[in-house]
């Protein structure tokens, strides 16, 4: 009876998987075909007509390049950002001793469910002076709600009050505690929102195509991504804009190419964060 129910359960999950994985093995094999077979619907899992011409399209413009390395630098800096800010609020959310601490986590719980909008945002964003910058870009979305409760609930779940008050009696201050005794002893949460900001600042562009207009050396690599796409798309219309995409007649090529481009790195990252990862967010997941 358990072989077969751990049979059904590796079927299971093997279904699941497939689910996942070969959707982007499609992805892939698409970006690598001609334009014929995908135009005909006849690639799947394996590409027909085997060509790299989309992924030499997509490094033809050099500004590519630029766009890579600004996302690069926006990610880490916004990672860097979200982390000490969340940090720096969930440390004291999650002790006792803090005074009015249920109405402050209240505040930031309630920004989760309401929020001031999109106009709001850009009219402060305008306002502050920040349009057509880098921090238009790290600031708004520095911080996070979420992130913030699952930290909170980590650390009161996972940091014995006994290992503070020890810590405590024998002088040592907050910043000490969270520096030497927090901070070690939260390696897989911080490991997982680490995961998180990253990969939230990488895959969002919605932001850039708001605040970036002019400045096309800020343009990160999603929003570059899209353009490209969306020029692909206009020369099948007969109206190109953009000489270096001209010869695309089909952009359902270039969007392949440009989403196994995009999620490569991440890719690259994961494995390295993925011990913690579930760790951290069973931990996180304890306490409400």
């Amino acid at each position: 009876m358990n072989l077969a129910a751990d049979i059904l359960i590796y079927i299971f999950v093997g279904l699941v998987s497939l689910t996942c994985v070969l959707p982007y093995i499609h992805v892939i094999a698409k970006s690598f075909s001609s334009e014929s077979f995908v135009i005909a619907k006849k690639v799947f899992l394996l590409p027909k007509g085997f060509t790299p011409e989309a992924y030499i399209k997509i490094f033809h413009d050099n500004s590519f390049i630029v766009s890579f390395g600004v996302t690069v630098l926006m990610t880490v800096l916004f990672t860097a950002l979200g982390m000490v800010i969340t940090i720096c609020a969930a440390y004291p959310l999650s002790r006792k001793e803090l005074r009015g601490r249920k109405v402050i986590n209240l505040l930031f719980i309630f920004t989760m469910y309401f929020s001031g909008g999109m106009i709001p945002d850009y009219i402060l964003i305008n306002k502050l002076g920040m349009l057509e910058s880098l921090p238009a870009l790290i600031l708004p979305l520095a911080f996070s709600a979420y992130n913030l409760v699952i930290m909170k609930n980590a650390l009161e779940s996972g940091i014995p009050d006994s290992l503070v008050e020890s810590a405590v009696i024998d002088g040592a201050n907050h910043y000490t505690i969270l520096g030497k005794i927090v901070l070690p002893l939260s390696k897989p949460i911080m490991a997982t929102l680490t995961l998180f900001y990253a990969v939230g600042r990488w895959n969002t562009y919605s932001d850039a195509m708001f605040y970036i207009k002019q400045n096309v050396s800020l343009r990160p690599l999603q929003l570059k991504l899209y353009y490209l796409i969306v020029a692909a798309t206009e020369s099948i219309q007969g109206s190109v804009n953009d000489t270096a995409m001209s010869t695309v007649t089909d952009p359902e090529i270039l969007k392949a190419a440009c989403i196994v481009f995009a999620t490569i790195p991440i890719i690259c990252v994961y494995p390295f964060v993925q011990k913690y990862f579930v760790q951290g967010t069973m931990i996180g997941a304890v306490k409400g």
